[in-house]
């Protein structure tokens, strides 16, 4: 399955003034870089795959539409799966981009 092209294009939209900024295939999506750190994936499950930052992890699965991400049957601390229900919401998808951008950037910050 591919990833959703249409999704892709919004997240492009919403993230591609962040400076660092870069996207690559990943994992079979489409993935949202910042300096090289990942920030965020458009799935080809459907819906994103957001960094969220060590603090901000439970909080995030709180939200509607939210669960642990999990790939190659392990959950992946520190990532939420969104559902595509979430995405369709402009604004929601503003604010998981920019929380996947926020993380990112945390996490360059702290390996300095």
């Amino acid at each position: 399955m591919a990833y959703d092209k249409d999704l892709a294009e919004r997240v492009r939209e919403f993230a591609q003034s962040e400076p660092g900024w870069s996207e690559k295939r990943m994992f079979g999506g489409l993935a949202t870089l910042v300096d090289g750190k990942l920030a965020l994936a458009v799935s080809t499950h459907g819906g994103l795959l957001v960094n969220v930052a060590g603090d901000q992890a439970e909080a995030a699965l709180a939200e509607p539409g939210t669960e642990v991400a999990v790939m190659g049957g392990r959950e992946m601390r520190g990532w939420v799966r969104v559902d595509s229900s979430v995405c369709a919401d402009d604004a929601a998808l503003e604010r998981w981009v920019r929380r996947g951008l926020v993380a990112a950037r945390a996490r360059k910050a702290s390996r300095r």
